[in-house]
């Protein structure tokens, strides 16, 4: 069955036209189809002839809600998803004075094996379509009740390990006929797969790429993050470099701050000489703690700030939100995975 949902507008176009169907036919369905309709028996505007060729030839599925769960603390809510094969992801909704935030899933698990994420810990099952990302946004509006203003790709999986699909994602929310979100108000994390970073790089797109650095020297990246052995520390900077000096787009650097690892004043210091010269800031994160995770919070998150800025380093300290329901940086799927 084909699935129009993962089309963006040009190829639902080119399909429905090899079909002998005008163009301003596609605009209607692809409406219909990101307004949230269940069945194309709800799109009026098309004859019956037509609506009953769309349910013959192709699958129109609406991810049911397996578990929602609302912060006590701060109104995250989080959503776990059940797709149509039955795999689950999470999702979560994020309210912050400048609008609510959908941080999203593009795979069900990773394969990345980053130390201190839960998501990794079954590996990687299988690519999101782009349809089923998109979803999560526009159903975890419709369900909140809450309009959609940003989405950051920080979810399950890594969106550069599944980039064309990504891509096709992007464009989807992007159309005004779609979702209608700005690129500036996407955002984008990667571990750090440099080929990727660089084709990314030549699409031209205006959101704004976050890179998971989490340590400044080898020794320590690698041993958090398996996919610095192929790269190194020094290697992705210079992608990183090429990154803006291509989209002009200043990168947001991730650092989970992890209690004797990488929070010591000699990182702080070597982080900001790796940095010096490309516009960017780093982003602090206080490690979220996960039970089958041996690594713990820094306590010196406030003492690295400070160090870095005092190299001159633009440095925010990421807000922690959803933590009494595991939506924080790292824990998700972590008790959906226990359940299943």
């Amino acid at each position: 069955m084909t699935d129009l949902k993962s089309m963006p507008l040009p190829e639902l176009t080119a399909w429905l036209g090899e079909r002998g169907e005008p163009a301003f036919r596609a605009k209607q369905v692809f409406r219909w189809l990101w307004r949230g309709v269940s069945s194309f028996q709800e799109m009026t505007d098309l004859s019956r002839p037509l609506r009953e060729k769309l349910a013959g030839e192709c699958a129109l599925y609406v991810p049911a809600v397996a578990r929602k769960q609302e912060s006590r603390q701060d109104g995250t809510i989080k959503y776990l998803w059940r797709m149509a094969d039955g795999n689950c992801v999470e999702s979560v909704l994020m309210r912050y004075r400048h609008g609510n935030t959908v941080c999203i899933s593009c795979q069900v698990g990773c394969r990345m094996g980053c130390a201190f994420c839960a998501s990794t810990l079954a590996g990687r099952v299988r690519d999101l379509s782009a349809g089923e990302m998109a979803d999560q946004v526009l159903f975890s509006g419709k369900e909140s009740g809450l309009p959609v203003h940003n989405i950051v790709l920080m979810g399950i999986g890594e969106p550069l390990d599944n980039l064309d699909t990504v891509l096709k994602f992007l464009k989807i929310v992007n159309s005004p006929e779609g979702l209608n979100i700005g690129m500036r108000h996407i955002s984008l994390s990667t571990c750090g797969l440099t080929e990727q970073i660089d084709r990314l790089a030549r699409e031209g797109l205006q959101l704004t790429l976050s890179v998971s650095l989490h340590a400044p020297d080898d020794a320590t990246r690698s041993r958090l993050m398996p996919v610095n052995r192929s790269t190194g520390v020094e290697k992705l900077l210079e992608t990183c470099r090429r990154y803006f000096e291509t989209t002009g787009r200043r990168i947001s650097y991730e650092y989970a701050m992890i209690d004797g690892v990488n929070d010591a004043d000699w990182q702080a210091d070597l982080l900001a000489r790796r940095l010096k010269g490309v516009p960017g800031h780093v982003n602090l994160i206080p490690l979220n703690e996960v039970e089958e995770s041996p690594w713990r919070p820094s306590r010196r998150v406030a003492a690295f700030q400070r160090r870095l800025e005092g190299h001159g380093v633009t440095v925010t300290v990421r807000r922690r939100l959803g933590g009494d329901i595991d939506a924080s940086c790292g824990q998700l799927r972590r008790r959906a995975m226990r359940e299943q």
